[in-house]
């Protein structure tokens, strides 16, 4: 029983881990809309999906990827809506976790501190993942930092 006692513990640690992220608000003064901080996590997820920061669609509705490109990426990996939603099976962990705003070509990017005060620490609760995505170029310097 021990390995099982293990896996619980480290379902609990990643449970109360994503509590602590939707709790931030290191960067309340910087959101035009506030903090919002929009996780999935489950420490036996297979699937793991490193992006940017929400969009304002998600700020809104409290859930990544729901808006028209979630849809693309949904359909892309073959996943209903369900699936994808499954935090057991799809951990979804964006560089900043609140929607940063709108900038002049876009949305802003991702505040940095997010990742410095969150990243290692998630994923080091994600021991199961076997396959990452990797979306957008903040995400991209920061999972594959020696990939030009």
């Amino acid at each position: 029983m021990p390995i099982r006692k293990n896996t619980d513990q480290l379902a609990d640690a990643a449970a109360l881990h994503a509590a602590d992220i939707r709790q931030c608000r290191l960067c309340e003064a910087e959101l035009p809309l506030g903090p919002k901080p929009i996780v999935q996590l489950h420490s036996g997820a297979k699937i793991l999906i490193a992006s940017q920061a929400p969009g304002s669609i998600a700020h809104n509705s409290g859930k990544p990827f729901y808006d028209p490109s979630g849809i693309r990426l949904r359909n892309w990996l073959g996943l209903t809506e369900a699936e994808f939603y499954n935090p057991e099976l799809v951990a979804i962990l964006p560089m900043g976790f609140c929607y940063p705003g709108k900038g002049q070509g876009g949305d802003l990017p991702p505040i940095p501190r997010c990742a410095e005060t969150w990243q290692a620490k998630t994923l080091a609760l994600l021991p199961a993942i076997e396959l990452t995505l990797v979306i957008g170029q903040y995400a991209m310097r920061w999972h594959l930092p020696d990939t030009p």
